[in-house]
């Protein structure tokens, strides 16, 4: 699932498309099979991992990638880089077309209303209401919650995916299953996580070392039984998260404490 920088930089391809056009709609989803609608865009922006493209007519498409979905834009009759029955949304205007393919949510929501979609998300680390104290507050309200799956509740701070997870956890030197209680630095942990989407959120390489070079941008994140960059221990991976919800999570034992 993408992170909260590259929904970021997908609102502002979209944004700078679409933004001031006069915009057909074309839903192809069953819930909007019949619903049209013809108005000009106002913006586009994203809250956390959520995009909202809202219309003068004062509705917003709420639309959210999930594992597979992305937004492309396209000059008119140039051809897709996606098949088209993979097309859940066309968005058409005087000189783009926006289609948002294999999104895992489409709706549309007055813009009124957009907090009955994303009102349950913590501070968004990009947003422009970012509030650090809230979030560690937010962090900290359920003290025996491991670590990692604190980070990645989109309900304490939006923004965070496995990527920055487990990049997180090993640069405060912290096991991935380490209760938030038994974690003093939760405020550096925060901090951190901002200023790591904030340096990522114009390009498409993602790092966290400060090495662009491919294969070095990060610590131990996709890298189980490589060679810690600090120690040379092997990194390791397991599932965590709740029932239903697990996904690979990447540490150094030797780095990070042990729970």
């Amino acid at each position: 699932m993408p992170e909260g920088d590259t929904v970021w930089r997908v609102a502002k391809t979209l944004h700078k498309a679409l933004a001031g056009a006069r915009v057909t709609t074309d839903f192809r989803v069953p819930q909007l099979a019949t619903t049209q609608l013809v108005g000009t865009v106002i913006e586009s922006a994203s809250r956390g991992k959520h995009l909202l493209t809202r219309f003068d007519t004062g509705d917003t498409l709420h639309t959210h990638l999930k594992m597979e979905g992305s937004w492309h834009v396209y000059r008119p009759g140039e051809g897709w880089r996606r098949p088209a029955h993979e097309a859940r949304v066309v968005l058409t205007g005087e000189e783009w077309t926006a289609v948002g393919f294999a999104l895992g949510v489409v709706e549309l929501v007055r813009t009124d209303a957009e907090d009955t979609v994303v009102g349950h998300l913590g501070p968004d680390l990009l947003g422009p209401d970012w509030n650090p104290a809230e979030a560690v507050r937010r962090l900290a309200s359920d003290p025996s919650r491991p670590l990692a799956d604190a980070l990645l509740d989109q309900r304490n701070l939006a923004g965070i995916g496995n990527l920055y997870k487990s990049e997180l956890c090993f640069l405060a030197g912290h096991h991935p299953r380490t209760p938030v209680g038994a974690v003093d630095d939760l405020d550096r942990i925060v901090d951190r996580a901002h200023r790591m989407l904030f340096l990522n959120r114009d390009r498409v390489e993602q790092a966290t070392t400060g090495d662009l070079r491919r294969g070095r941008q990060h610590w131990v994140y996709r890298r189980d039984r490589q060679p810690c960059r600090r120690c040379g221990t092997r990194i390791l991976v397991d599932q965590q998260g709740p029932e239903g919800q697990e996904r690979p999570t990447y540490w150094c034992p030797t780095c990070q404490r042990s729970q």
